[in-house]
Parts: structure tokens; sequence; C-alpha cells
């Protein structure tokens, strides 16, 4: 599978007039769209995206361009209206800037209470590091804080608007060292962003080997979380540095520690060109392992026929697939949003369609304030119908793995749409968070 070499070429609002194909396929209407969407919530795509992925006949239904360009349905008619109106004015970049916030603050920036995972060591708030589950600590490295495009659906889109106050971010990895050595119970580092995989092999070294040099004995896995693979596969082929890209990775598991690529693939389109499959083929010989996830989204894969195709074909190029999650409740969830019975229906008809080898992955899963919660199934109690849930992951390790009944509701999109199935007014482990030992 001989490809030839692509150089790297980034498109964002200022230049995405450049790519006659965009220009050729969209309607008058459309382009303002992007523009006016593009403003406030971040826009950013690649050459590999647009020549390799998006099906330019199929616009706007193709699932990659759904996941990398601005609709207008993304705002609400009110947000869209008012920032329509401010470039139709002519408005300068200050005031823009202000406007564009005023509706950023209104699209709950950071969802799931990740201020509240933020530690502290030595009186230090560490800004770039969220501890929230015993086990696994999660690192933002600085250099980090972009990807090779951007997903319209993501969660973190706060970390890309130039809102300080909204990033998380850190250049010093010697906190994290500390912070580690300080706290035996972690035996994970995730890093994310943004992308990791955005930084040169050089940069990446700076923040990694610090941890292979340092007395850790506690640290046994670092996960990369990383949309490189579906977006720029060819930083694992002939970039400039991949070899030495990849000799990093084999140096870690000289180490003994467990590399694992967090790999979001959202469509099985993402999987079929030469180059992903060549580039998982290169992590894959490292002796990393690639597990996969992806939110389940409107627009983009919402049928269970795509999730068996995708877990499929991620089983066949030796990934293991991981998680189905839920589309998290910030920026456009409207747009994308699945209800909760739909999003369970659907894992469930996918779930039945791959081999047992592919019923590694976990879903629909919420990633919501207390934890990672389930949705096992809608049953009936007591002739009344109820979602049945649990835990995978929590604030309180105790909550884990422990099933729980919420009323049904079919119109429900997420946790908060719930309510206890007993006479209570609050779930367990809304009475208990005192009891939250992380």
């Amino acid at each position: 599978m001989a490809i030839s070499k692509k150089k790297y070429k980034v498109y964002t609002l200022k230049n995405f007039s450049q790519i006659s194909q965009i220009k050729s396929s969209l309607t008058p209407e459309q382009i303002e769209a992007i523009e006016v969407v593009g403003n406030v919530l971040p826009f950013k795509v690649n050459n590999y995206v647009v020549d390799e992925l998006i099906n330019w006949n199929n616009i706007p239904d193709d699932p990659i361009f759904q996941l990398t360009f601005p609709q207008k349905e993304m705002l609400s008619s009110s947000h869209y209206e008012e920032m329509r109106n401010a470039l139709a004015k002519d408005y300068s970049k200050p005031e823009l800037k202000l406007i564009a916030n005023k509706i950023r603050y209104e699209l709950n920036p950071n969802p799931a209470g990740q201020k509240s995972n933020i530690p502290v060591l030595n009186d230090q708030k560490l800004t770039g590091i969220q501890h929230k589950y015993r086990e696994t600590v999660l690192f933002f490295p600085s250099n980090s804080q972009t990807c090779h495009a951007y997903c319209t659906f993501c969660f973190r889109w706060p970390q890309f608007v130039g809102i300080d106050e909204l990033k998380f971010a850190m250049k010093e990895t010697d906190l994290l060292v500390e912070y580690l050595q300080n706290h035996p119970e972690v035996t994970d580092v995730l890093f994310t962003g943004g992308d990791p995989m955005v930084m040169s092999a050089k940069k990446l070294k700076e923040y990694i080997e610090p941890l292979l040099s340092s007395d850790i004995p506690n640290l046994q896995t670092i996960r990369i979380g990383t949309k490189a693979l579906g977006y720029w596969p060819y930083k694992f082929i002939d970039d400039k540095d991949t070899e030495e890209l990849l000799q990093l990775f084999e140096k870690i598991r000289s180490k003994g520690i467990q590399l694992a690529f967090m790999a979001h693939f959202n469509h099985p389109n993402e999987l079929k060109t030469n180059a992903v499959q060549i580039a998982i083929k290169n992590i894959l010989n490292t002796g990393a392992v690639i597990r996969t996830q992806s939110p389940i989204m409107n627009h983009i894969n919402k049928n269970a026929e795509d999730w068996a195709e995708m877990w499929k074909l991620q089983v066949r190029l030796g990934c293991i697939p991981y998680y189905m999650f839920v589309a998290r409740d910030t920026g456009a969830q409207d747009y994308f949003a699945v209800t909760l019975e739909e999003a369970w229906k659907i894992y469930k008809k996918a779930y039945s369609k791959v081999s047992g080898i592919a019923r590694t992955v976990r879903g629909p899963s919420m990633s919501a304030n207390p934890g990672k919660v389930q949705i096992l199934g809608v049953n009936e109690i007591n002739y009344q119908k109820v979602f049945v849930l649990r835990f995978i992951q929590g604030r309180n390790p105790n909550w884990v793995g422990k099933p729980f009944f919420a009323k049904f509701n079919p119109e429900a999109i997420w946790l908060t749409d719930l309510e206890p199935l007993s006479h209570k007014e609050q779930f367990f482990f809304e009475e208990k968070r005192a009891e939250i030992l992380v």
C-alpha cells in the first residue's frame, strides 16, 4: 500500500475560500453559515480531510463534512442572528470578539464539572491537570492546544477560541511528576488537549521523557487522546520526524510502560484510506495498542450499520473498540443530540452485528459530572418503564459497577434530564457528594 507524500495545508475562516471544491459545492447560504458559526465555534480543516475523506457530491449530508464544517443549526436562531448582524455591520475584531464570547459563555463551555477536577499541589492549582477518577490523571500540554482539524461537536472547543480562563494547559512536566509521586493510587496518565499529536517528536519528548526517567513506580500506562489517525495519518508515515516519533513510542514500551492510543474515529469512512491503514500498522509495530472511541451523533453516525461497520473495520486493522459516548452537554449539543433511548437501541443493534472480539466496546456512556454513566437498557419495574444505568467510572470509586434506575423519559439526552425512580428528589450519587474520594 504505497502512498505518495502529502504536504500539510490548513484551512480556516481566513482562507477556506481557496478550496475551489468548496466554492463550487456550497450554496451562498452554506458559506454564510460557515462564516457566522465559525466566528463562535472553532473551524479548522486540512487538505487530507478535504481531498480524501469528504465526498463533495454529497454536500451537506456527507458525514465527514458534517463532522468538520459548521452548519447554521449548530447555533440557536437568536445566537445566529446576533453574530450574523454583527458581521454585516462590519464591527471591529474586538467588538466581534465581545459578541462571540457572550454567546460562548451561554453554551456551557466547561461541562461535567471540569473546573472541579483541577488538583492542588503545595497550595498551587495545577490548571493543566485534571484528576477526576482515582487511577487516572489527565494532562494538558500547553503545546498541544490545537488539532489537525476541529470537530464540530467537540466538547473541548473552549480550548481553541482564545479565552484564557476557559483553557486547561501546563508547560511544567516537573509538577506532573511530583503530583504522580505524591499520588501512588494513580496508574494512568492521559495526554490530551487539543491533540498531543500536533506536537513535534522533539516537543513530545520533553513531556514524556521526564516520566520515563523519574521514580514513578505506580505509573503503568501512558495514554494519548488523539484524532490524528482520522485527520492526519501522515504524522505516522512520512512526516519529517515520523521515525523519531515512532522510536519514542518504542522507548515507552521498552521501559515497561503500556502505551495506549485513545483514537477518535467517528465514522467508518475515516478507516478506509490507505494512509490511515498504514499509520495504524506503524503504530502497532511499536508495541502500542490502539483503543477507539466516539460519541454517537445526529447527522454523522446515528445508525447501527455505521457503528457495526466501524467496529468491524477497527478489529480487522488491529484496534480495540472501547467506547460509544453520548455527545456532551456543551456547544452544539442540540444539533448533534440523540436521545438516550435511541442511543441505546442503536448500540444494542450494532453490538448484535459484530463478533465477540469487537464486544470490548462499552456504551452508550455519558461522561457526566459524577462519572461515566452507561445506559444498560430500558425495562419495566412494577409496570413502570425505566432506564437501567450503571457507573463505568465514578468520582467515588465505590459507585463503579453499581446499577441504578431512572424514570423513563423519551426526550432525555443527558443525565440531568433523568429523575430517580424512587420518591427521593436526588439520585444516591447526588446525595453522597461528600463521600467523593478524588
